[in-house]
């Protein structure tokens, strides 16, 4: 099994890679597909954003096989998302989960604008996301912040993706138990739409 910190390790070095725009260690071979129809055994679980210009794969250089993806928009945490982290590190044995939220989140944003300007014709769907993001946001905006749009998404992005993480830490009692007892570590990081860079900026009990 590898651990959280070694599992860590090599998402910051494929990431590297990828931003470097190293020619690619993932591993996708037929031979590859072959060996993982009988089962898996991902090193880490990716919770991200849905937007299409961050697959996790891809900016982590990983191939078949080596990451547990779920993806939301606004990389939120609900009920699934906790079920399919807890079946993930239960089943596999998984030892690293990321949130992973990235640069200028579309998510982030219709939320700010919703605060600010209430639509009447948003549909309850895409509330309910508005609705997981709302307390990152709120707290920001009734600030100065509020006067500085550019950095009010950046700072919003963050606690998003802190209360996400935290959320995950202390919303399930299996997590919490691997927590505590089998070196789990759920991390936080931002991906740079610019520089292709991601930043693991919330690593408790690592």
């Amino acid at each position: 099994m590898i651990d959280a910190r070694q599992a860590l390790d090599l998402l910051r070095e494929g990431n590297r890679r990828f931003a470097a725009d190293i020619p690619s260690h993932a591993i996708t071979s037929e031979s590859r597909r072959r060996e993982l129809a009988t089962g898996q055994a991902p090193f880490a679980v990716i919770l991200g954003c849905s937007d299409s210009r961050v697959p996790a794969e891809i900016i982590f250089d990983q191939g078949l096989g080596d990451l547990f993806v779920i993806r939301v928009a606004g990389n939120i945490v609900a009920p699934s998302q906790i079920g399919s982290v807890e079946f993930a590190v239960e089943r596999f044995g998984t030892r690293l989960v990321i949130i992973l939220g990235h640069s200028t989140c579309g998510a982030i944003v219709a939320t700010i604008e919703e605060l600010q300007r209430p639509r009447e014709q948003q549909s309850r769907n895409l509330q309910s996301i508005v609705g997981r993001v709302r307390p990152s946001v709120e707290a920001l905006l009734a600030t100065d912040m509020r006067k500085n749009p550019e950095l009010l998404i950046e700072e919003a992005v963050r606690a998003n993706i802190r209360v996400s993480a935290n959320h995950l830490r202390h919303g399930s009692e299996i997590l919490e138990n691997l927590i505590a007892k089998e070196g789990l570590a759920v991390v936080g990081a931002e991906y740079s739409l610019e520089t292709g860079l991601v930043d693991f900026f919330a690593t408790e009990g690592l």
